[in-house]
């Protein structure tokens, strides 16, 4: 009777655990993911990126819930960055502003470097890229599961077409708080100006400054086309967007888990590309309905701003992390433009 009653015992306490522990351990892992972009999957890249890593993951790894908070819900780029190294939140997706927690991520905004997206990707995808995760990850303890982009950055004004650096001259040009940007806009001959985001329109409209410098995406979405007349497509520098988790909650993942994560992290990515891609192939065409004129700088004349304003950046890059990432990327991006022309 003691055994009938000792495996009747049993029999009930995983019973329990399986209608009563089981469904609580099952659902016990939730993912907070923030980013700074609307949540729209058709038009935002970081807002298509999360919304698929989100369905991928709760689709393929049982128990895991993904919450994602767009439009800088949980705050800006810097906050989320910081409450993801703190582990307050599980993942952001954020690009320049990681380089103030990882300033080894400023090398990424030397201009004129990428002479294509695909370019880019390459470098990204293959070693530099894991390198620098590596090194982020050693550095900061975010493991970065993925790259994605936030697009070729380019010229507007309200004065003249600029066509070589010679046009910049005397335009006084808003620019990020950011002495990368500071340094490439005035080595190009204009006079940068900082001017807090959510100011620049009006900044802008008042004529407190002649231009700015944004991705096509961003100019159409926020209407710069009613206060600036021309557009350069000189894609000065090349934004990448990290896909950062805090790693010791990544350890804490089975191996299973981490594997579903890094695929979906992958893909979403990939997704942000995309969509980033095909906002600013369109978004030139709406802008010019809009009446924006369009210039697109010949190789030469691309060659031009270059020579203007890559060494002053380089050299300031050069004061604040040292050489060697520098000479990684530029090798990584030989290589990458060598295999694209065979």
């Amino acid at each position: 009777m003691e055994k009938k009653g000792m495996v009747l015992g049993m029999v009930i306490g995983l019973v329990c655990f399986f209608f009563v522990v089981a469904p609580v351990l099952a659902s016990s892992i939730e993912i907070k993911f923030g980013h700074v972009d609307p949540p729209d999957v058709f038009t935002s890249k970081k807002g298509a990126a999360g919304a698929l890593f989100k369905n991928v993951v709760e689709a393929e790894a049982p128990g895991v819930s993904v919450k994602v908070f767009p439009a800088g819900q949980l705050g800006g780029e810097r906050e989320l960055v910081e409450a993801t190294k703190l582990g307050t939140i599980q993942m952001s997706m954020v690009s320049a502003a990681i380089a103030g927690t990882y300033k080894e991520a400023q090398v990424l905004d030397i201009p004129y470097l990428f002479s294509s997206p695909a370019v880019a990707w390459r470098v990204m995808d293959g070693w530099f890229g894991k390198e620098m995760a590596e090194d982020c990850l050693k550095k900061t303890g975010m493991r970065v599961l993925a790259y994605g982009e936030t697009g070729f950055r380019n010229f507007t004004n309200s004065v003249r077409p600029i066509k070589s650096p010679a046009d910049m001259k005397g335009l006084k040009i808003r620019v990020m708080e950011s002495p990368v940007y500071i340094t490439m806009v005035r080595a190009l001959g204009a006079a940068p100006t900082p001017i807090a985001w959510p100011e620049v329109y009006t900044a802008l409209q008042q004529k407190v400054v002649d231009g700015q410098e944004n991705p096509v995406s961003v100019i159409l979405s926020v209407k710069f086309f009613e206060v600036q007349k021309y557009l350069t497509l000189d894609g000065h520098s090349y934004g990448v967007d990290f896909i950062l988790i805090n790693d010791k909650f990544y350890q804490g993942l089975p191996k299973e888990t981490q594997a579903i994560l890094k695929t979906a992290a992958i893909n979403a990515g990939l997704v942000g590309r995309g969509i980033q891609q095909l906002n600013s192939a369109i978004g030139v065409s709406q802008l010019r309905e809009k009446g924006m004129e369009v210039y697109s700088p010949t190789p030469r004349e691309r060659a031009m701003f270059r020579e203007a304003a890559q060494k002053p950046v380089i050299e300031y890059i050069e004061k604040q992390i040292g050489r060697p990432w520098i000479d990684k990327l530029l090798k990584a991006v030989k290589e990458a433009e060598d295999e694209l022309a065979k």
